[in-house]
C-alpha cells in the first residue's frame, strides 16, 4: 500500500484483516516510527488499531518486495513521482490498483494513465472508486464501490482479494467513467459546501447535486465514458456521499469559503488533501479540450482563485440563460 493518508491506511488495515501479507508505505520516517509505536495512524485514523500482521515502512523496496498487488493511494499531484521511485521494485505482471481520485494538472491525465506511463505495459492496471469514507470502512461499516479495468482478470482478482462482509466491489470496464466520476465529484462537493455554508437550504443542495451529475456526465461522456457508469456507484453514489457527508474534506472547503475564509488559510488547517481544489482547474482544461461546458466547475474555480466571493459566484450561476434540462 503506497500512501498512509486516511484511505491508504484504511485499505492497508482492511487487507491485513483479510489475512493478506500487507505492508503500508509512508514517505515520512517520523510518521512511520509513530505508527509502528502506536500500532495506529494518529494523524489520519486515530481510533483504529492496526492488525498484528500489518507491516509499516518508509522503504519502497521493502514495501514492494514480492508484492502481487500494489495499491496506490498517493494524492494525484504526488503520484507520478512516487511511481517513478517505485518502478524498479514492482514485479512485472503484478496488478497496480489506483485508489486516488483526481486529474493531473498540466497533462490532464487520469491516474490510471499515469500508472501505465510510469510502469509500462506489462503491469495490469485497475481503479477502485465509489462512495467510501475511509473512517467508515475502517470501522467495518457496509460499503459498496466500483473496480474498473480493461482486463476482466484484473477485476476478478481485485474483487476476490478485497471483498469482505462489509466491502462489496462491482466490476466495470469503463475506466474513464469511474475515474472522471471520482475526480469531478470532489469539485461539485466544494460547491455543495458553499450551499451549506451560505445556509441556502435543501432545495438548493438537491438542485446542485442533480445539475452537478449532469456536468460530470457531460465531461465523462465527451472523454469516452458510458453515461450509465455515472448513474452508478462511482458517479451518483460518490457524488451524493461527498456532497452531503460531514466527513467530506471538499465539502468542508466549500463551507469555509462561504464563511469568508481565504483558501490558503482553509487548506493550512487541514490534515488531509482536498483533491477537488487541484482538480477544478484540470477539469476545466479537459472540458475545453473536449468541447463541453462546466458552469458549476467554472464558478468553483472563480471562488477558489479569489476572483469572486460565494454570493457573486452563486448569482452568476443562477442568472445564466435558462435551457432545456437534458444536455
Amino acid at each position: 500500500m503506497l500512501g498512509a493518508g486516511g484511505w491508504g491506511t484504511t485499505l492497508a488495515i482492511h487487507l491485513a484483516r483479510r489475512g493478506h501479507n500487507a505492508c503500508l508505505w509512508a514517505r515520512d520516517p517520523a510518521l512511520v516510527a509513530d505508527m509502528r509505536a502506536r500500532r495506529a495512524n494518529a494523524v489520519y485514523l486515530t481510533d483504529v488499531r492496526f492488525p498484528d500482521g500489518l507491516e509499516i515502512t518508509n522503504d519502497l523496496e521493502q514495501a514492494l518486495m514480492a508484492a502481487e498487488i500494489v495499491v496506490s493511494a498517493v494524492p494525484t499531484h504526488g503520484t507520478r513521482d512516487i511511481l517513478k521511485q517505485a518502478a524498479p521494485h514492482i514485479r512485472r505482471g503484478s496488478i497496480v490498483v489506483s485508489a486516488t481520485k483526481g486529474l493531473e494538472q498540466g497533462t490532464l491525465f487520469r491516474v490510471s494513465e499515469i500508472v501505465a506511463q510510469e510502469l509500462g505495459s506489462d503491469i495490469h492496471v485497475a481503479v477502485v472508486s465509489g462512495p467510501s469514507f475511509a473512517a467508515e470502512v475502517a470501522r467495518e461499516l457496509p460499503t459498496a464501490v466500483s473496480v474498473a479495468s480493461t482486463e476482466p482478470a484484473a477485476i476478478q482478482r481485485v474483487q476476490s482479494e478485497f471483498r469482505s462482509p462489509y466491502l462489496r466491489l462491482y466490476g466495470t470496464d469503463d475506466v474513464v467513467g469511474v475515474e472522471i466520476g471520482g475526480a469531478m465529484k470532489n469539485v461539485i462537493a466544494i460547491a455543495s459546501g458553499v450551499v451549506e455554508g451560505l445556509g441556502l437550504g435543501n432545495n438548493a443542495r438537491a438542485g446542485l447535486i442533480t445539475r452537478g451529475l449532469a456536468e460530470i456526465s457531460r465531461l465523462a461522456c465527451a472523454a469516452g465514458a458510458r453515461r450509465e457508469t455515472l448513474a452508478g456507484l462511482a458517479g451518483l453514489g460518490d457524488l451524493v456521499l461527498t456532497c452531503n457527508g460531514a466527513l467530506s474534506r471538499n465539502r468542508h472547503v466549500g463551507i469555509e469559503l462561504a464563511h469568508g475564509r481565504a483558501l490558503p488559510d482553509v487548506l493550512a488547517g487541514m490534515k488531509m488533501v482536498a483533491e477537488g481544489v487541484r482538480t477544478t482547474e484540470a477539469a476545466l482544461a479537459l472540458a475545453a479540450r473536449v468541447g463541453v461546458e462546466l458552469p458549476i466547475t467554472a464558478q468553483v474555480e472563480e471562488l477558489l482563485a479569489g476572483r469572486k466571493d460565494a454570493h457573486a459566484a452563486l448569482d452568476d450561476l443562477m442568472l445564466r440563460p435558462q435551457r432545456a434540462e437534458v444536455g
